[in-house]
């Protein structure tokens, strides 16, 4: 390389200096950069022990430039060292061959966020997602090792944190591989947060669901983050004589007429306004013309208006649909709660609107496709309406809903090439007030994640409008940091107790205590020592969870809830080992009678600590102190309380009504949970989400402290606060949640604790929210040729992905196993249970064992949760271990026969040889036969008879 390359290099190093001390490694460059002198390099590492490595990067930058006495060709040598120990995005800009903008931005786009949510990212498991990035070429052998070593030496954060750098320094494209490492070593919760999808509200990524309801996401508004929210919500009713006063006429605003025309036009469209803009009320109106059209064209009209959530049906139906239309249709709504499901077909068949959850029409839909009488067709409806359509994406119930739709679209086509007729399909409009952006990087992706939704939902266009400033009523946000805790005693005993039984099980934790990192490790090891039938180690790790959630509990919760918490398991393990009969008696464990004695000996000094409110978490003192201003400021206060998990709903809401303060500025507060019935805490009916609801409509209750259930679409007009409480999800659940603020003069508050992250993840949040607006006027505005084509390139791949996945699963089921192959034995002691050849399906999901066997292996104890008569069943009772007290699930009555049915995440499988937990049945590719009722019975009733003949 001549002289003058040289030169160039360095004129090169100096232009892109800044980009290159972050992209340089310089502990393993310095071994192979030759023409640097020695004492050069040793300044240049001291500066690296120092300083750490971008501050080494730019002295060793510096120095290249300035000196002029290296041999010729050393610019060659430095190329190849960078490229050597893995610093090729930084070759390429000494080669002065640096990225296009675009990529570039993106890029860095996924280095700030990378940045912003190192937090949640440690977490990870480093060796596992080490290994897989090395194997990806995002790592060399050397940063392999580095990593592992530091790992071993600090433990699995400080791997993370080392790994993360390192990756970062790697080419545009590392960041999608990055995410398929995750996906591969089964951090699918990471991988959602790196999207910007959203967690449930017990903090676990969507699992908790309604009954029989998709999980619900979080919308938010298009077209202007700043402008387009709450609008005008105060429509012009005309006003008739008494005896018509239920007839009421819709007068839409100009842009509400704008943004409904396309549909009006019997084109299938999207509508994308901000909460509180009256999409609904658009929808009721294109609804109406939609079934006065039919009725003039002498045609059928038949309209299905889709919700995601139970409250939903209910309100649709009260506020607006029922409400305007009742008088001149017939509207019914149908849900999960409602025993109206049993008789579905003939409820679309009896009424001209039909408001319902997507889960139930998508049962009726798969009963037709399996040839059963009691299914129903799309051609049966003419219009159906979606709402929160934004969900309507992989995995969601609206999109099984709408590839339904669009394959009959593909075959019609066929059908008209043929000259057949086609089979008839509803004009489809979607109501959202965000697409969100799916977890895009950039612009481009952003955009393309718009025209996704717009091809899932087979639109035309999607329509949206921009509002003045002056029009837009946006609530004011403000963020109030809560400052670290300074004594935490309560925490101390609780830590204290943890490393008791660290010591006692010879557990060494690599995380703190009180944090998600520490539940992953215990959760780990707890399902570890099942397999290895290690009871001392199972139960410490069971004990250590609860602890580790009463550590989280006190520290956004008070220490009293934290404490009832601990005492309420504490005294319900107890139960468990006192047998409910007198047949035998339950085993206590060494390690056990440790545990329990353990909490006993630290329950008065706790109990003690938490009558001390100078010890309590300081994010409870700011959310009191924003709450009162709120009531004291306000006329007429009423808002809304979003927290994470049920637990704290129902904590909030206990400490609000038991402190005098509150009562003293007239708050009347109520929790709002979900209904679906997995979590620890009982869940809300939809009868009692519907009285707080009404009650929180009519100023019976001015706060509602909720978790996610009310995010998205409930619409209270006179709500004009809306408090985040140490929670942050994605872009769609900040809106959407600021969005329940429908008043004039209101406020979204985010209340975290400093250092917490949480006010981090907001602005990531507010970045998003810009690149949407951006992105939708932009889908907006495209050219129609292009837009078609590719919102049709995006319609065949999601038929075809169908197809594959049903042939999948196909033969999956063509794969499975036979029960034999497997066996039980119990999580907690190890007793050997049952045989696979033992269990049976009911109604193709309760998987039971009613074998005289097994009987004798269990007792039967009162189910605290809460009972539910269902269709053919109800459920009786807990049924639990006779040698440890460990819970094996409940006892069904089934049509008057008892049947044990068995939850999977209470045992040990062996299968194949090898032990195995598991937490659902449909995660074990074992083919369980159908129970026999005839055969049962039968041998019941002989059962009986011989009982009788003994007794004569």
């Amino acid at each position: 390389m001549s002289c003058d390359q040289d030169a160039e290099t360095r004129h090169v190093l100096g232009c892109f200096r800044d980009r290159l001390k972050r992209l340089i490694q310089v502990e393993p460059l310095l071994d192979l950069l030759h023409f640097l002198e020695p004492d050069r390099k040793d300044r240049i590492k001291a500066k690296f022990r120092e300083e750490g490595d971008i501050n080494a990067a730019a002295f060793l930058i510096d120095e290249i430039i300035h000196s002029k006495n290296y041999a010729r060709g050393w610019s060659r040598e430095l190329i190849a060292a960078l490229e050597t120990v893995g610093c090729r995005h930084a070759a390429k800009y000494v080669l002065n061959s640096p990225p296009e903008p675009t990529e570039e931005a993106e890029n860095d786009s996924c280095v700030r966020l990378i940045d912003l949510l190192q937090l949640t990212l440690v977490s990870m498991k480093t060796g596992d997602v080490c290994a897989h990035c090395r194997a990806l070429g995002l790592l060399t052998l050397e940063d392999q090792e580095n990593i592992m070593k530091l790992t071993e030496n600090q433990g699995n954060i400080g791997g993370a944190r080392l790994l993360l750098k390192r990756l970062v320094k790697n080419e545009a494209g590392w960041f999608s591989k990055f995410l398929q490492a995750l996906e591969d070593t089964e951090h699918h919760d990471l991988v959602r947060e790196l999207r910007g999808e959203p967690c449930n509200e017990d903090g676990e990524a969507q699992n908790i669901k309604f009954p029989h309801e998709a999980p619900g996401m979080k919308p938010h508004s298009p077209a202007s983050a700043a402008h387009l929210q709450t609008q005008l919500s105060n429509y012009r009713i005309i006003s008739l004589p008494s005896s018509e006063e239920s007839k009421r006429d819709i007068v839409l605003r100009d842009y509400q007429m704008e943004v409904a025309r396309p549909a009006l036009e019997e084109k299938n469209i999207i509508i994308c306004l901000p909460t509180g803009s009256g999409k609904t009320r658009v929808a009721v109106y294109i609804t109406k013309k939609h079934l006065e059209r039919k009725k003039q064209m002498g045609q059928p009209g038949k309209v299905v208006v889709l919700v995601n959530k139970v409250p939903l049906v209910e309100q649709h139906y009260k506020a607006e649909f029922g409400r305007f239309l009742k008088h001149q249709y017939s509207v019914e709504r149908v849900s999960g709660a409602s025993q109206l499901k049993i008789s579905f077909p003939q409820i679309i068949e009896q009424n001209d609107i039909i408001i319902c959850t997507a889960q139930i029409l998508e049962n009726s839909l798969a009963k037709a496709k399996n040839g059963d009488e009691d299914g129903i067709k799309l051609s049966q409806f003419t219009l159906m309406v979606i709402d929160e359509c934004h969900h309507t994406k992989k995995g969601g119930v609206y999109n099984h809903i709408m590839i339904r739709y669009l394959s009959q679209k593909h075959k019609n086509q066929l059908l008209k090439k043929q000259e057949k007729s086609p089979v008839p399909l509803p004009q489809i409009l979607g109501l959202t007030a965000s697409p969100g952006v799916g977890g895009a990087m950039n612009q481009q992706m952003a955009e393309e994640h718009i025209l996704q939704i717009c091809a899932n939902l087979d639109a035309f266009t999607i329509k949206t409008t921009t509002f003045k400033e002056e029009e837009a009523k946006t609530p004011y946000k403000r963020i109030a940091r809560a400052e670290e805790r300074k004594e935490d005693p309560f925490g101390d005993v609780i830590k204290k107790i943890m490393d008791e039984i660290h010591t006692h099980a010879d557990l060494k934790p690599l995380c703190d205590p009180g944090t998600q990192y520490y539940e992953q490790w215990v959760v780990q090891k707890e399902q570890n020592a099942a397999k290895e039938e290690n009871q001392m180690v199972r139960v410490c790790a069971e004990h250590l969870r609860q602890y580790n959630e009463a550590l989280h509990q006190s520290n956004t919760i008070r220490m009293s809830d934290a404490f009832r918490f601990l005492n309420k398991y504490h005294t319900e393990e107890l139960k468990t080992k006192s047998s409910p009969d007198e047949e035998g008696t339950i085993t206590i464990t060494d390690t056990e009678r440790f545990l329990f004695t353990l909490f006993k000996d630290n329950k008065a000094k706790l109990q003690e600590l938490m009558g001390k409110p100078q010890y309590e978490n300081n994010s409870l003192a700011q959310l009191k102190t924003n709450i009162l201003k709120e009531f004291s400021t306000r006329e007429r206060a009423r808002g809304i309380i979003f927290t994470r998990t049920r637990l704290s709903a129902i904590a909030l809401c206990q400490w609000i009504q038991e402190n005098p303060k509150f009562d003293e500025v007239g708050v009347r507060a109520s929790y709002l949970i979900g209904g679906g019935d997995q979590s620890v805490v009982k869940p809300m009916t939809a009868a009692e989400q519907k009285d707080v609801l009404n009650k929180f409509r009519d100023g019976q209750i001015n706060l509602l402290i909720a978790t996610t259930v009310a995010e998205e679409g409930l619409d209270i007009a006179e709500c004009n606060f809306v408090i985040r409480y140490c929670l942050v999800t994605n872009e769609i659940a900040m809106i959407q949640a600021r969005g329940r603020g429908r008043a004039e003069d209101s406020s979204y508050t985010l209340v975290a604790e400093a250092g917490s992250g949480v006010a981090e993840r907001e602005s990531v949040n507010e970045y998003r929210e810009k690149m949407m607006s951006t992105a939708i006027v932009k889908v907006c505005k495209m050219n129609r040729a292009d837009y078609e084509k590719k919102t049709r390139e995006f319609q065949m791949q999601a038929i075809i992905e169908e197809k594959v996945k049903i042939k999948k699963k196909l033969l999956k089921g063509m794969m499975k196993e036979p029960p034999s192959k497997i066996s039980l034995s119990c999580r907690q002691c190890s007793v050997f249970v049952c045989s696979g050849e033992d269990i049976e399906k009911i109604e193709n999901m309760h998987h039971v064992n009613v074998t005289k066997q097994f009987s004798k292996l269990f007792t039967v104890r009162e189910n605290a949760s809460l009972q539910e008569r269902l269709l053919d069943y109800e459920t009786n009772g807990v049924i639990a271990c006779k040698n440890c007290g460990q819970q094996w699930g409940s006892m069904m009555l089934y049509k008057s026969i008892e049947c044990p049915c068995l939850h999977i995440k209470h045992f040990v499988v062996t299968y194949s040889s090898k032990k195995k937990t598991f937490s659902k049945w449909s995660e074990l590719p074992i083919k369980f036969p159908a129970f026999d009722y005839t055969q049962h019975a039968d041998l019941l009733v002989e059962d009986s008879e011989e009982e009788d003949l003994e007794t004569d």
